[in-house]
């Protein structure tokens, strides 16, 4: 069970939450040998969190403790004419096996089913076992595919994918917080 971090909510991401957002995936990233979090040489985007989405026809969240702290995110981006993509979901080991991982998914889920996507897909580290459970848990499959990414940290990728069922009804921030 997670430490109590208070009542969470969450909210659409502000470029602001630029400082939560690196502590938050630093934090992360710093469980795990020889994983590092290059904010300019590999992820930008955390400086304008909410912009760099906006800009790609995407959505960007965040999760918040009781204090205003980052304690989670997700963003969703379109792939393809018919899906989405999940990315940056990250939640704080303080604020974890609490559901927050399948709420900020449940958020993914309903902006596919705004935008009408038969499917939502994912990339993960392949050292992120917890994220794993949890994308099989609420009905990602992993096909077997990988990727290398080439990056400072040298990460290589499991492919997710969860089929969405037609007429799905979106659900909002509100929806997912209970």
């Amino acid at each position: 069970m997670g430490v109590d971090v208070g009542e969470i909510t969450i909210r659409a991401a502000e470029d602001s939450d630029e400082a939560g957002l690196i502590e938050l995936i630093g934090g992360c990233f710093a469980t795990y040998e020889n994983c590092v979090l290059a904010v300019d040489e590999e992820m930008p985007e955390l400086r304008r969190m909410a912009s760099y989405h906006a800009e790609i026809g995407g959505r960007a969240w965040v999760a918040t403790d009781g204090e205003g702290a980052i304690v989670g995110s997700v963003a969703a981006l379109p792939a393809g004419a018919d899906g989405v993509e999940l990315k940056k979901l990250y939640v704080a080991s303080r604020a974890r096996r609490r559901g927050l991982g399948a709420r900020l998914c449940g958020l993914v889920e309903g902006f596919a089913a705004e935008r009408g996507a038969s499917f939502v897909e994912l990339w993960s580290d392949t050292r992120f076992l917890d994220a794993h459970r949890l994308y099989e848990r609420v009905g990602y499959v992993r096909d077997g595919r990988t990727r290398e990414l080439h990056d400072l940290s040298g990460s290589v990728e499991y492919y997710f994918r969860k089929t969405l069922a037609a007429g799905q009804r979106p659900r909002s921030a509100e929806e997912v917080r209970h």
